[in-house]
């Protein structure tokens, strides 16, 4: 019985210790339609269905700041498939922060897209991988975007993180 109580403690500690060890973070994201890659392509199985891969460049307008480095640019590619107004994407981003380290993370969400421009966005996020002093990033978060008449997107990313030894 006291073991069973010990091992109860103990993962209550445990649990405890790394929700201590998250930092929230979060921030601005300003990001190009995207541009590289084909066209989306005819599914041809459904009137209005179609896919396609793209490339969009981004710039942080609020740097999202993670261990006193701050995100400055970056790009995201996706597949996106896409129903009338309705789309779905997966993708993966690389932001290059002020310290020159880097942190990869991958994406999935959906939203609306009108006159094949995007409409509003949102999905989860999760780190990947990190580079220099992010290496071995651990987190995840949620993000919310919204479309511009130009075509370009601005996104609010919110989430936490952990490092190793920290």
């Amino acid at each position: 019985m006291r073991i069973k109580a010990f091992l109860g403690v103990a993962v209550c500690l445990v649990l405890a210790v790394s929700a201590q060890a998250q930092t929230k973070t979060s921030g601005k994201i300003h990001c190009t339609q995207a541009t590289d890659g084909p066209k989306p392509v005819e599914a041809g199985d459904a009137a209005g269905h179609s896919m396609g891969v793209g490339k969009s460049t981004c710039t942080w307008s609020t740097p999202m700041e993670i261990a006193g480095a701050k995100a400055r640019e970056g790009a995201s590619v996706s597949f996106d498939d896409m129903m009338g107004a309705k789309y779905a994407g997966r993708g993966a981003h690389v932001t290059t922060m002020d310290s020159g380290d880097k942190i990869m993370v991958k994406f999935q969400g959906g939203g609306t897209i009108k006159d094949g421009k995007l409409v509003s966005d949102s999905g989860n996020w999760s780190y990947t991988g990190g580079t220099g002093k992010l290496k071995g990033i651990k987190g995840k978060g949620t993000y919310k975007g919204k479309g511009n008449p130009d075509g370009t997107l601005d996104y609010e990313i919110e989430g936490d993180y952990s490092l190793p030894g920290k």
